[in-house]
C-alpha cells in the first residue's frame, strides 16, 4: 500500500567542507514533531549508504539547514540545524554547524528573505541551536550572489568566491559561559583507562578538548587510518560521554551516542609538527600553530569544523587550557592556523582579558559555499 507522499522543494548546498539539504521552514509541518520522520525519509536514514535519500553516507554529507525570515530586531533569518544520524533513526538539534552556516546567507539571499547589494551583503543569522547571532559577509556583485571567486579552504577543490562568517558573543551556548564547569582544566575518570585532562569550552558550540598524547595518539592522524581503529573510536567516544555527563547533558555516558551524539564535540590537539593530509600533501610545522583533530558523529571529522574552529580560537586565549599548552607561543590570535586531515583552517578572535575567563566578543573565520541544486525532493512516509 502507498504511504502518504510529500513534495519537498529543496537547494542543496556545499557549506564550507559540508553539504546539506537546505529548506524554507515555512514548507514544512507547523508541527515540530513531524519534523524528524520527514528528515530521516528526505535523507534516507538510518542506513550507512543512505542509498534511499539525499544524504551523502557520511555525517559532514547528512546535515539539513532549515531557515525562515527572522522576526528579531538584530536578525534577518532563523537558522535552525539539524544533524540527520546516518545509520541512528535519530535526528539531533543539539549545537550548531559552522560550515553549513556559510551556506544560509546564500540561500537566505537566493529565497529572497534579504534583498541583495551591489558587493557585499551582510546577512544576520540567528542560530536557534545555540541561540547565538552569526554574521555572514556574502559577495553579491550586481545584486547576485556570487559562488565564483579565488578563494581556496582546505578540504574543498578548486576556488570559490569568500564568505566572512562572524560568530558574535559567541560563549556559552549551553548557558553556562565559557567554561561551563568554571575550570580551564578538568580531570575525568576513565574506566579501564585512568585519569586524562580536558578542556571543556563552550564557544559557538561546546568542545572538549584533550592532548592527543595523552590518549596514545600523535594528532597527526588521518580519518581512514583512525576510523579503522575501533578501539581508539570507543576511548575517545567514552572521553566524549564523560564530558557530557560532566556538563550535565546526559546521565549515563554509555548512552552518550544517543542521547546527545553532536556535542560536546571531542577534540584531540599537539604541538605543531610536519605532517601529511588526507590528499598527500605535506604540511610544515612552521605552516601551523597546532594539531588539531575532530570527531562527527562518532567518526573523524575529514577536515574541521567551523564551529570546532571558533571554538578552539576561544579555547586558545583560555589560561592554561589544553589549547594554549600546545599553542604555538608566537601565535597570532587574529590569524591561529589550525592543522587538519584537510589541511590548514585560519580563524581569528577577539577578545578582552579577563583574569581566567576572557570576554570572547567574537570569532571569525571564512568558508565558500557552493550552490548545488535546487528542485522538489519526493518523500514517502
Amino acid at each position: 500500500m502507498e504511504g502518504k507522499k510529500v513534495k519537498l522543494p529543496v537547494s542543496i548546498l556545499r557549506g564550507g567542507t559540508s553539504k546539506g539539504v537546505y529548506l524554507l521552514e515555512t514548507d514544512l509541518p507547523a508541527d515540530h514533531d513531524a519534523w524528524e520522520p520527514l528528515l530521516l525519509r528526505l535523507m534516507g536514514s538510518p542506513d550507512k549508504k543512505q542509498i534511499d535519500g539525499l544524504g551523502g553516507s557520511q555525517s559532514v554529507t547528512s546535515k539539513v539547514a532549515i531557515v525562515k525570515k527572522s522576526d528579531r530586531p538584530d536578525a534577518d533569518v532563523d537558522y535552525t540545524f539539524a544533524q540527520v544520524s546516518v545509520d541512528k533513526p535519530l535526528v539531533s538539534y543539539k549545537g550548531n554547524c559552522g560550515n553549513i552556516s556559510s551556506g544560509v546567507g546564500p540561500f537566505a539571499i537566493e529565497k529572497g528573505l534579504v534583498e541583495a547589494k551591489d558587493g557585499t551583503t551582510s546577512v544576520r543569522i540567528y542560530n536557534t541551536n545555540t541561540d547565538k547571532i552569526i554574521i555572514s559577509d556574502v559577495q553579491t556583485p550586481g545584486g547576485e550572489v556570487a559562488y565564483s571567486g579565488t578563494f581556496a579552504i582546505a578540504g574543498v577543490p578548486g576556488t570559490a568566491s569568500p564568505i566572512r562568517l562572524k560568530f558574535v558573543q559567541p560563549s556559552g551556548t549551553l548557558g553556562h559561559g565559557l567554561l561551563p564547569t568554571g575550570n580551564a582544566v578538568d580531570t575525568l575518570d576513565v574506566p579501564g583507562f585512568g585519569p586524562v585532562q580536558v578542556s571543556i569550552v563552550d564557544a559557538a558550540n561546546p568542545l572538549v578538548f584533550v592532548k592527543a598524547k595523552d590518549l596514545g595518539l600523535t594528532g597527526k592522524e588521518l580519518p581512514d587510518e583512525l576510523n579503522a581503529d575501533a578501539a581508539k573510536l570507543d576511548l575517545l567516544e567514552t572521553v566524549r560521554g564523560l564530558a557530557a555527563v560532566k556538563l550535565g547533558l546526559i546521565e549515563d555516558y554509555t548512552r552518550s551516542a544517543w542521547d546527545t551524539p553532536g556535542i560536546p564535540k571531542m577534540t584531540f590537539v599537539g604541538e605543531p609538527e610536519d605532517y601529511v593530509t588526507a590528499d598527500g600533501k605535506a604540511i610544515g610545522k612552521g605552516d601551523i600553530d597546532l594539531l588539531s583533530r575532530m570527531m562527527s558523529m562518532q567518526k573523524t571529522h575529514p577536515s574541521y569544523a567551523m564551529t570546532g574552529a571558533m571554538c578552539t580560537a576561544a579555547a586558545a586565549v583560555v589560561p592554561g587550557s589544553i589549547v594554549q599548552q600546545v599553542l604555538n607561543p608566537n601565535a597570532d590570535t587574529q590569524f591561529i592556523r589550525i592543522g587538519h586531515p584537510g589541511g590548514i583552517l585560519e580563524c581569528g578572535v577577539d577578545f578582552q582579558e579577563n583574569g581566567p575567563e576572557p570576554v570572547i566578543e567574537d570569532t571569525f573565520g571564512f568558508r565558500t559555499a557552493n550552490l548545488l541544486l535546487e528542485g522538489t525532493a519526493t518523500i514517502r512516509l
